[in-house]
């Protein structure tokens, strides 16, 4: 029996493909350090694990399509508190994590074969979506060297055509860590007005921003039916697990249409909506302190790279990972010999290789991706062992 052609051409994970290796190394005993994805290892904020404790409801019933009246609610009050005081209800879509708001948005806006500009390296799992809406992700690189910024308007504009429908963009990113200025903000803006494009906006690690620096949110420009912003609860409460996101636009008619692949699936969960509402009851101490312990992370992760010969890598001034170019001549022949013969006092690490995260064939062979989502005695172990494993791998 043969399968579908879209099903095939859908790429492995580049985070999730070594967990076989990883399951085996474990098996046999070995200590392995997570690198390689962002499960978040900071406690979920008690006043929604205290709610789960005390759930109460007799029926866990389906959920209403756009979602759960009391988490919009607590969505809407989220934004308000961001300053967008115009945003409400029929601004917003619940959905099952980031992941379906993203999904959802470009089965809504392209037909088959249209093409959505992406900036290389991007969070991997846009290319899989891709394949599922059958929409062509065109990519341009951004480098290492520039810290993964974006390229001049000249540059992004030889891309459109009349199939590009929209830009997307991950501000804070995944995976490089890079936090889009505001001037380049503006930048984008002034191109999908002038080509009358979409601009898609991942802003899940809103929060995590360093350095005294703050997020630019697309939601503060004045392009209102031409915005959208995709949105996640996973890592900025730790609910990964919760599967709850969002999707945001004045655009009303744009949402109120994603109604309809809402009622197609029914609707996102209906406990975690209403553990989820009392989002607003979060202390801001909560998102402070954790802001503060992956600054410390992220510090800890860039002196010990800077101190291993032949790496190169640029402070990221947000969201909790870092790109790295390793003196190795493949990284994914690294990644997974980490897993299958390296050990010191049976120990070793797991990251993600970044090939996986470009969409051009041949680039990031030499680059990793470090998720810093473990503690900073465990950080400094696994950075101790990656410098380790460098030194052997290359005497191989």
């Amino acid at each position: 029996m043969e399968f579908s052609e879209k099903l095939k051409a859908i790429p492995s994970s580049p985070i999730r493909k070594l967990v076989p290796f990883a399951d085996r190394a474990e098996l046999e005993g070995v200590k392995i350090y997570h690198l390689n994805i962002g499960d978040p290892d900071i406690e979920t904020p008690n006043i929604i694990l205290s709610s789960l404790h005390k759930f109460e409801h007799k029926i866990i019933k389906y959920s209403n399509s756009k979602g759960e009246k009391i988490f919009i609610d607590s969505l809407v009050s989220y934004y308000k508190n961001l300053g967008f005081t115009d945003i409400n209800c029929e601004n917003i879509q619940v959905t099952i994590g980031g992941s379906e708001a993203l999904l959802w948005t470009f089965l809504a806006i392209c037909n088959p074969k249209d093409e959505i500009i992406v900036f290389e390296p991007f969070y991997a799992n846009y290319n899989g979506y891709g394949v599922m809406a059958d929409v062509s992700l065109v990519p341009i690189l951004t480098k290492i060297t520039d810290g993964f910024h974006l390229p001049k308007a000249s540059e992004i504009e030889k891309r459109i055509n009349k199939k590009t429908k929209a830009i997307l963009i991950c501000n804070p990113n995944n995976p490089t860590g890079t936090l889009y200025t505001k001037k380049e903000l503006e930048m984008l803006i002034g191109i999908c007005k002038k080509y009358n494009l979409f601009l898609l906006s991942d802003e899940v690690y809103r929060e995590f921003v360093y350095d005294g620096k703050k997020q630019t949110s697309v939601l503060e420009f004045n392009y209102p039916d031409g915005v959208i912003v995709l949105d996640s609860l996973s890592k900025r409460y730790s609910l990964c697990g919760a599967r709850l996101g969002c999707m945001v636009s004045r655009n009303k008619d744009l949402v109120s249409l994603i109604l309809k692949f809402a009622q197609v699936r029914l609707s996102a969960g209906f406990i975690e909506q209403i553990i989820a509402a009392k989002i607003n009851e979060i202390p801001k101490s909560y998102i402070i302190k954790v802001q503060k312990e992956y600054e410390a992370r992220r510090n800890l992760v860039i002196d010990c790279l800077n101190n291993i010969k032949g790496v190169i890598c640029k402070k990221p001034e947000g969201a909790f990972y870092i790109i790295a170019r390793l003196p190795v001549s493949d990284s994914e022949k690294f990644a997974k010999w980490l897993l299958t013969d390296f050990r010191d006092k049976n120990e070793t690490l797991m990251v993600a290789p970044a090939s996986g995260f470009y969409a051009s064939s041949g680039m990031g062979k030499q680059e990793i991706r470090i998720a810093y989502v473990i503690n900073k005695k465990d950080l400094k172990r696994a950075m101790e062992l990656l410098e380790l494993a460098i030194k052997q791998f290359n005497k191989i």
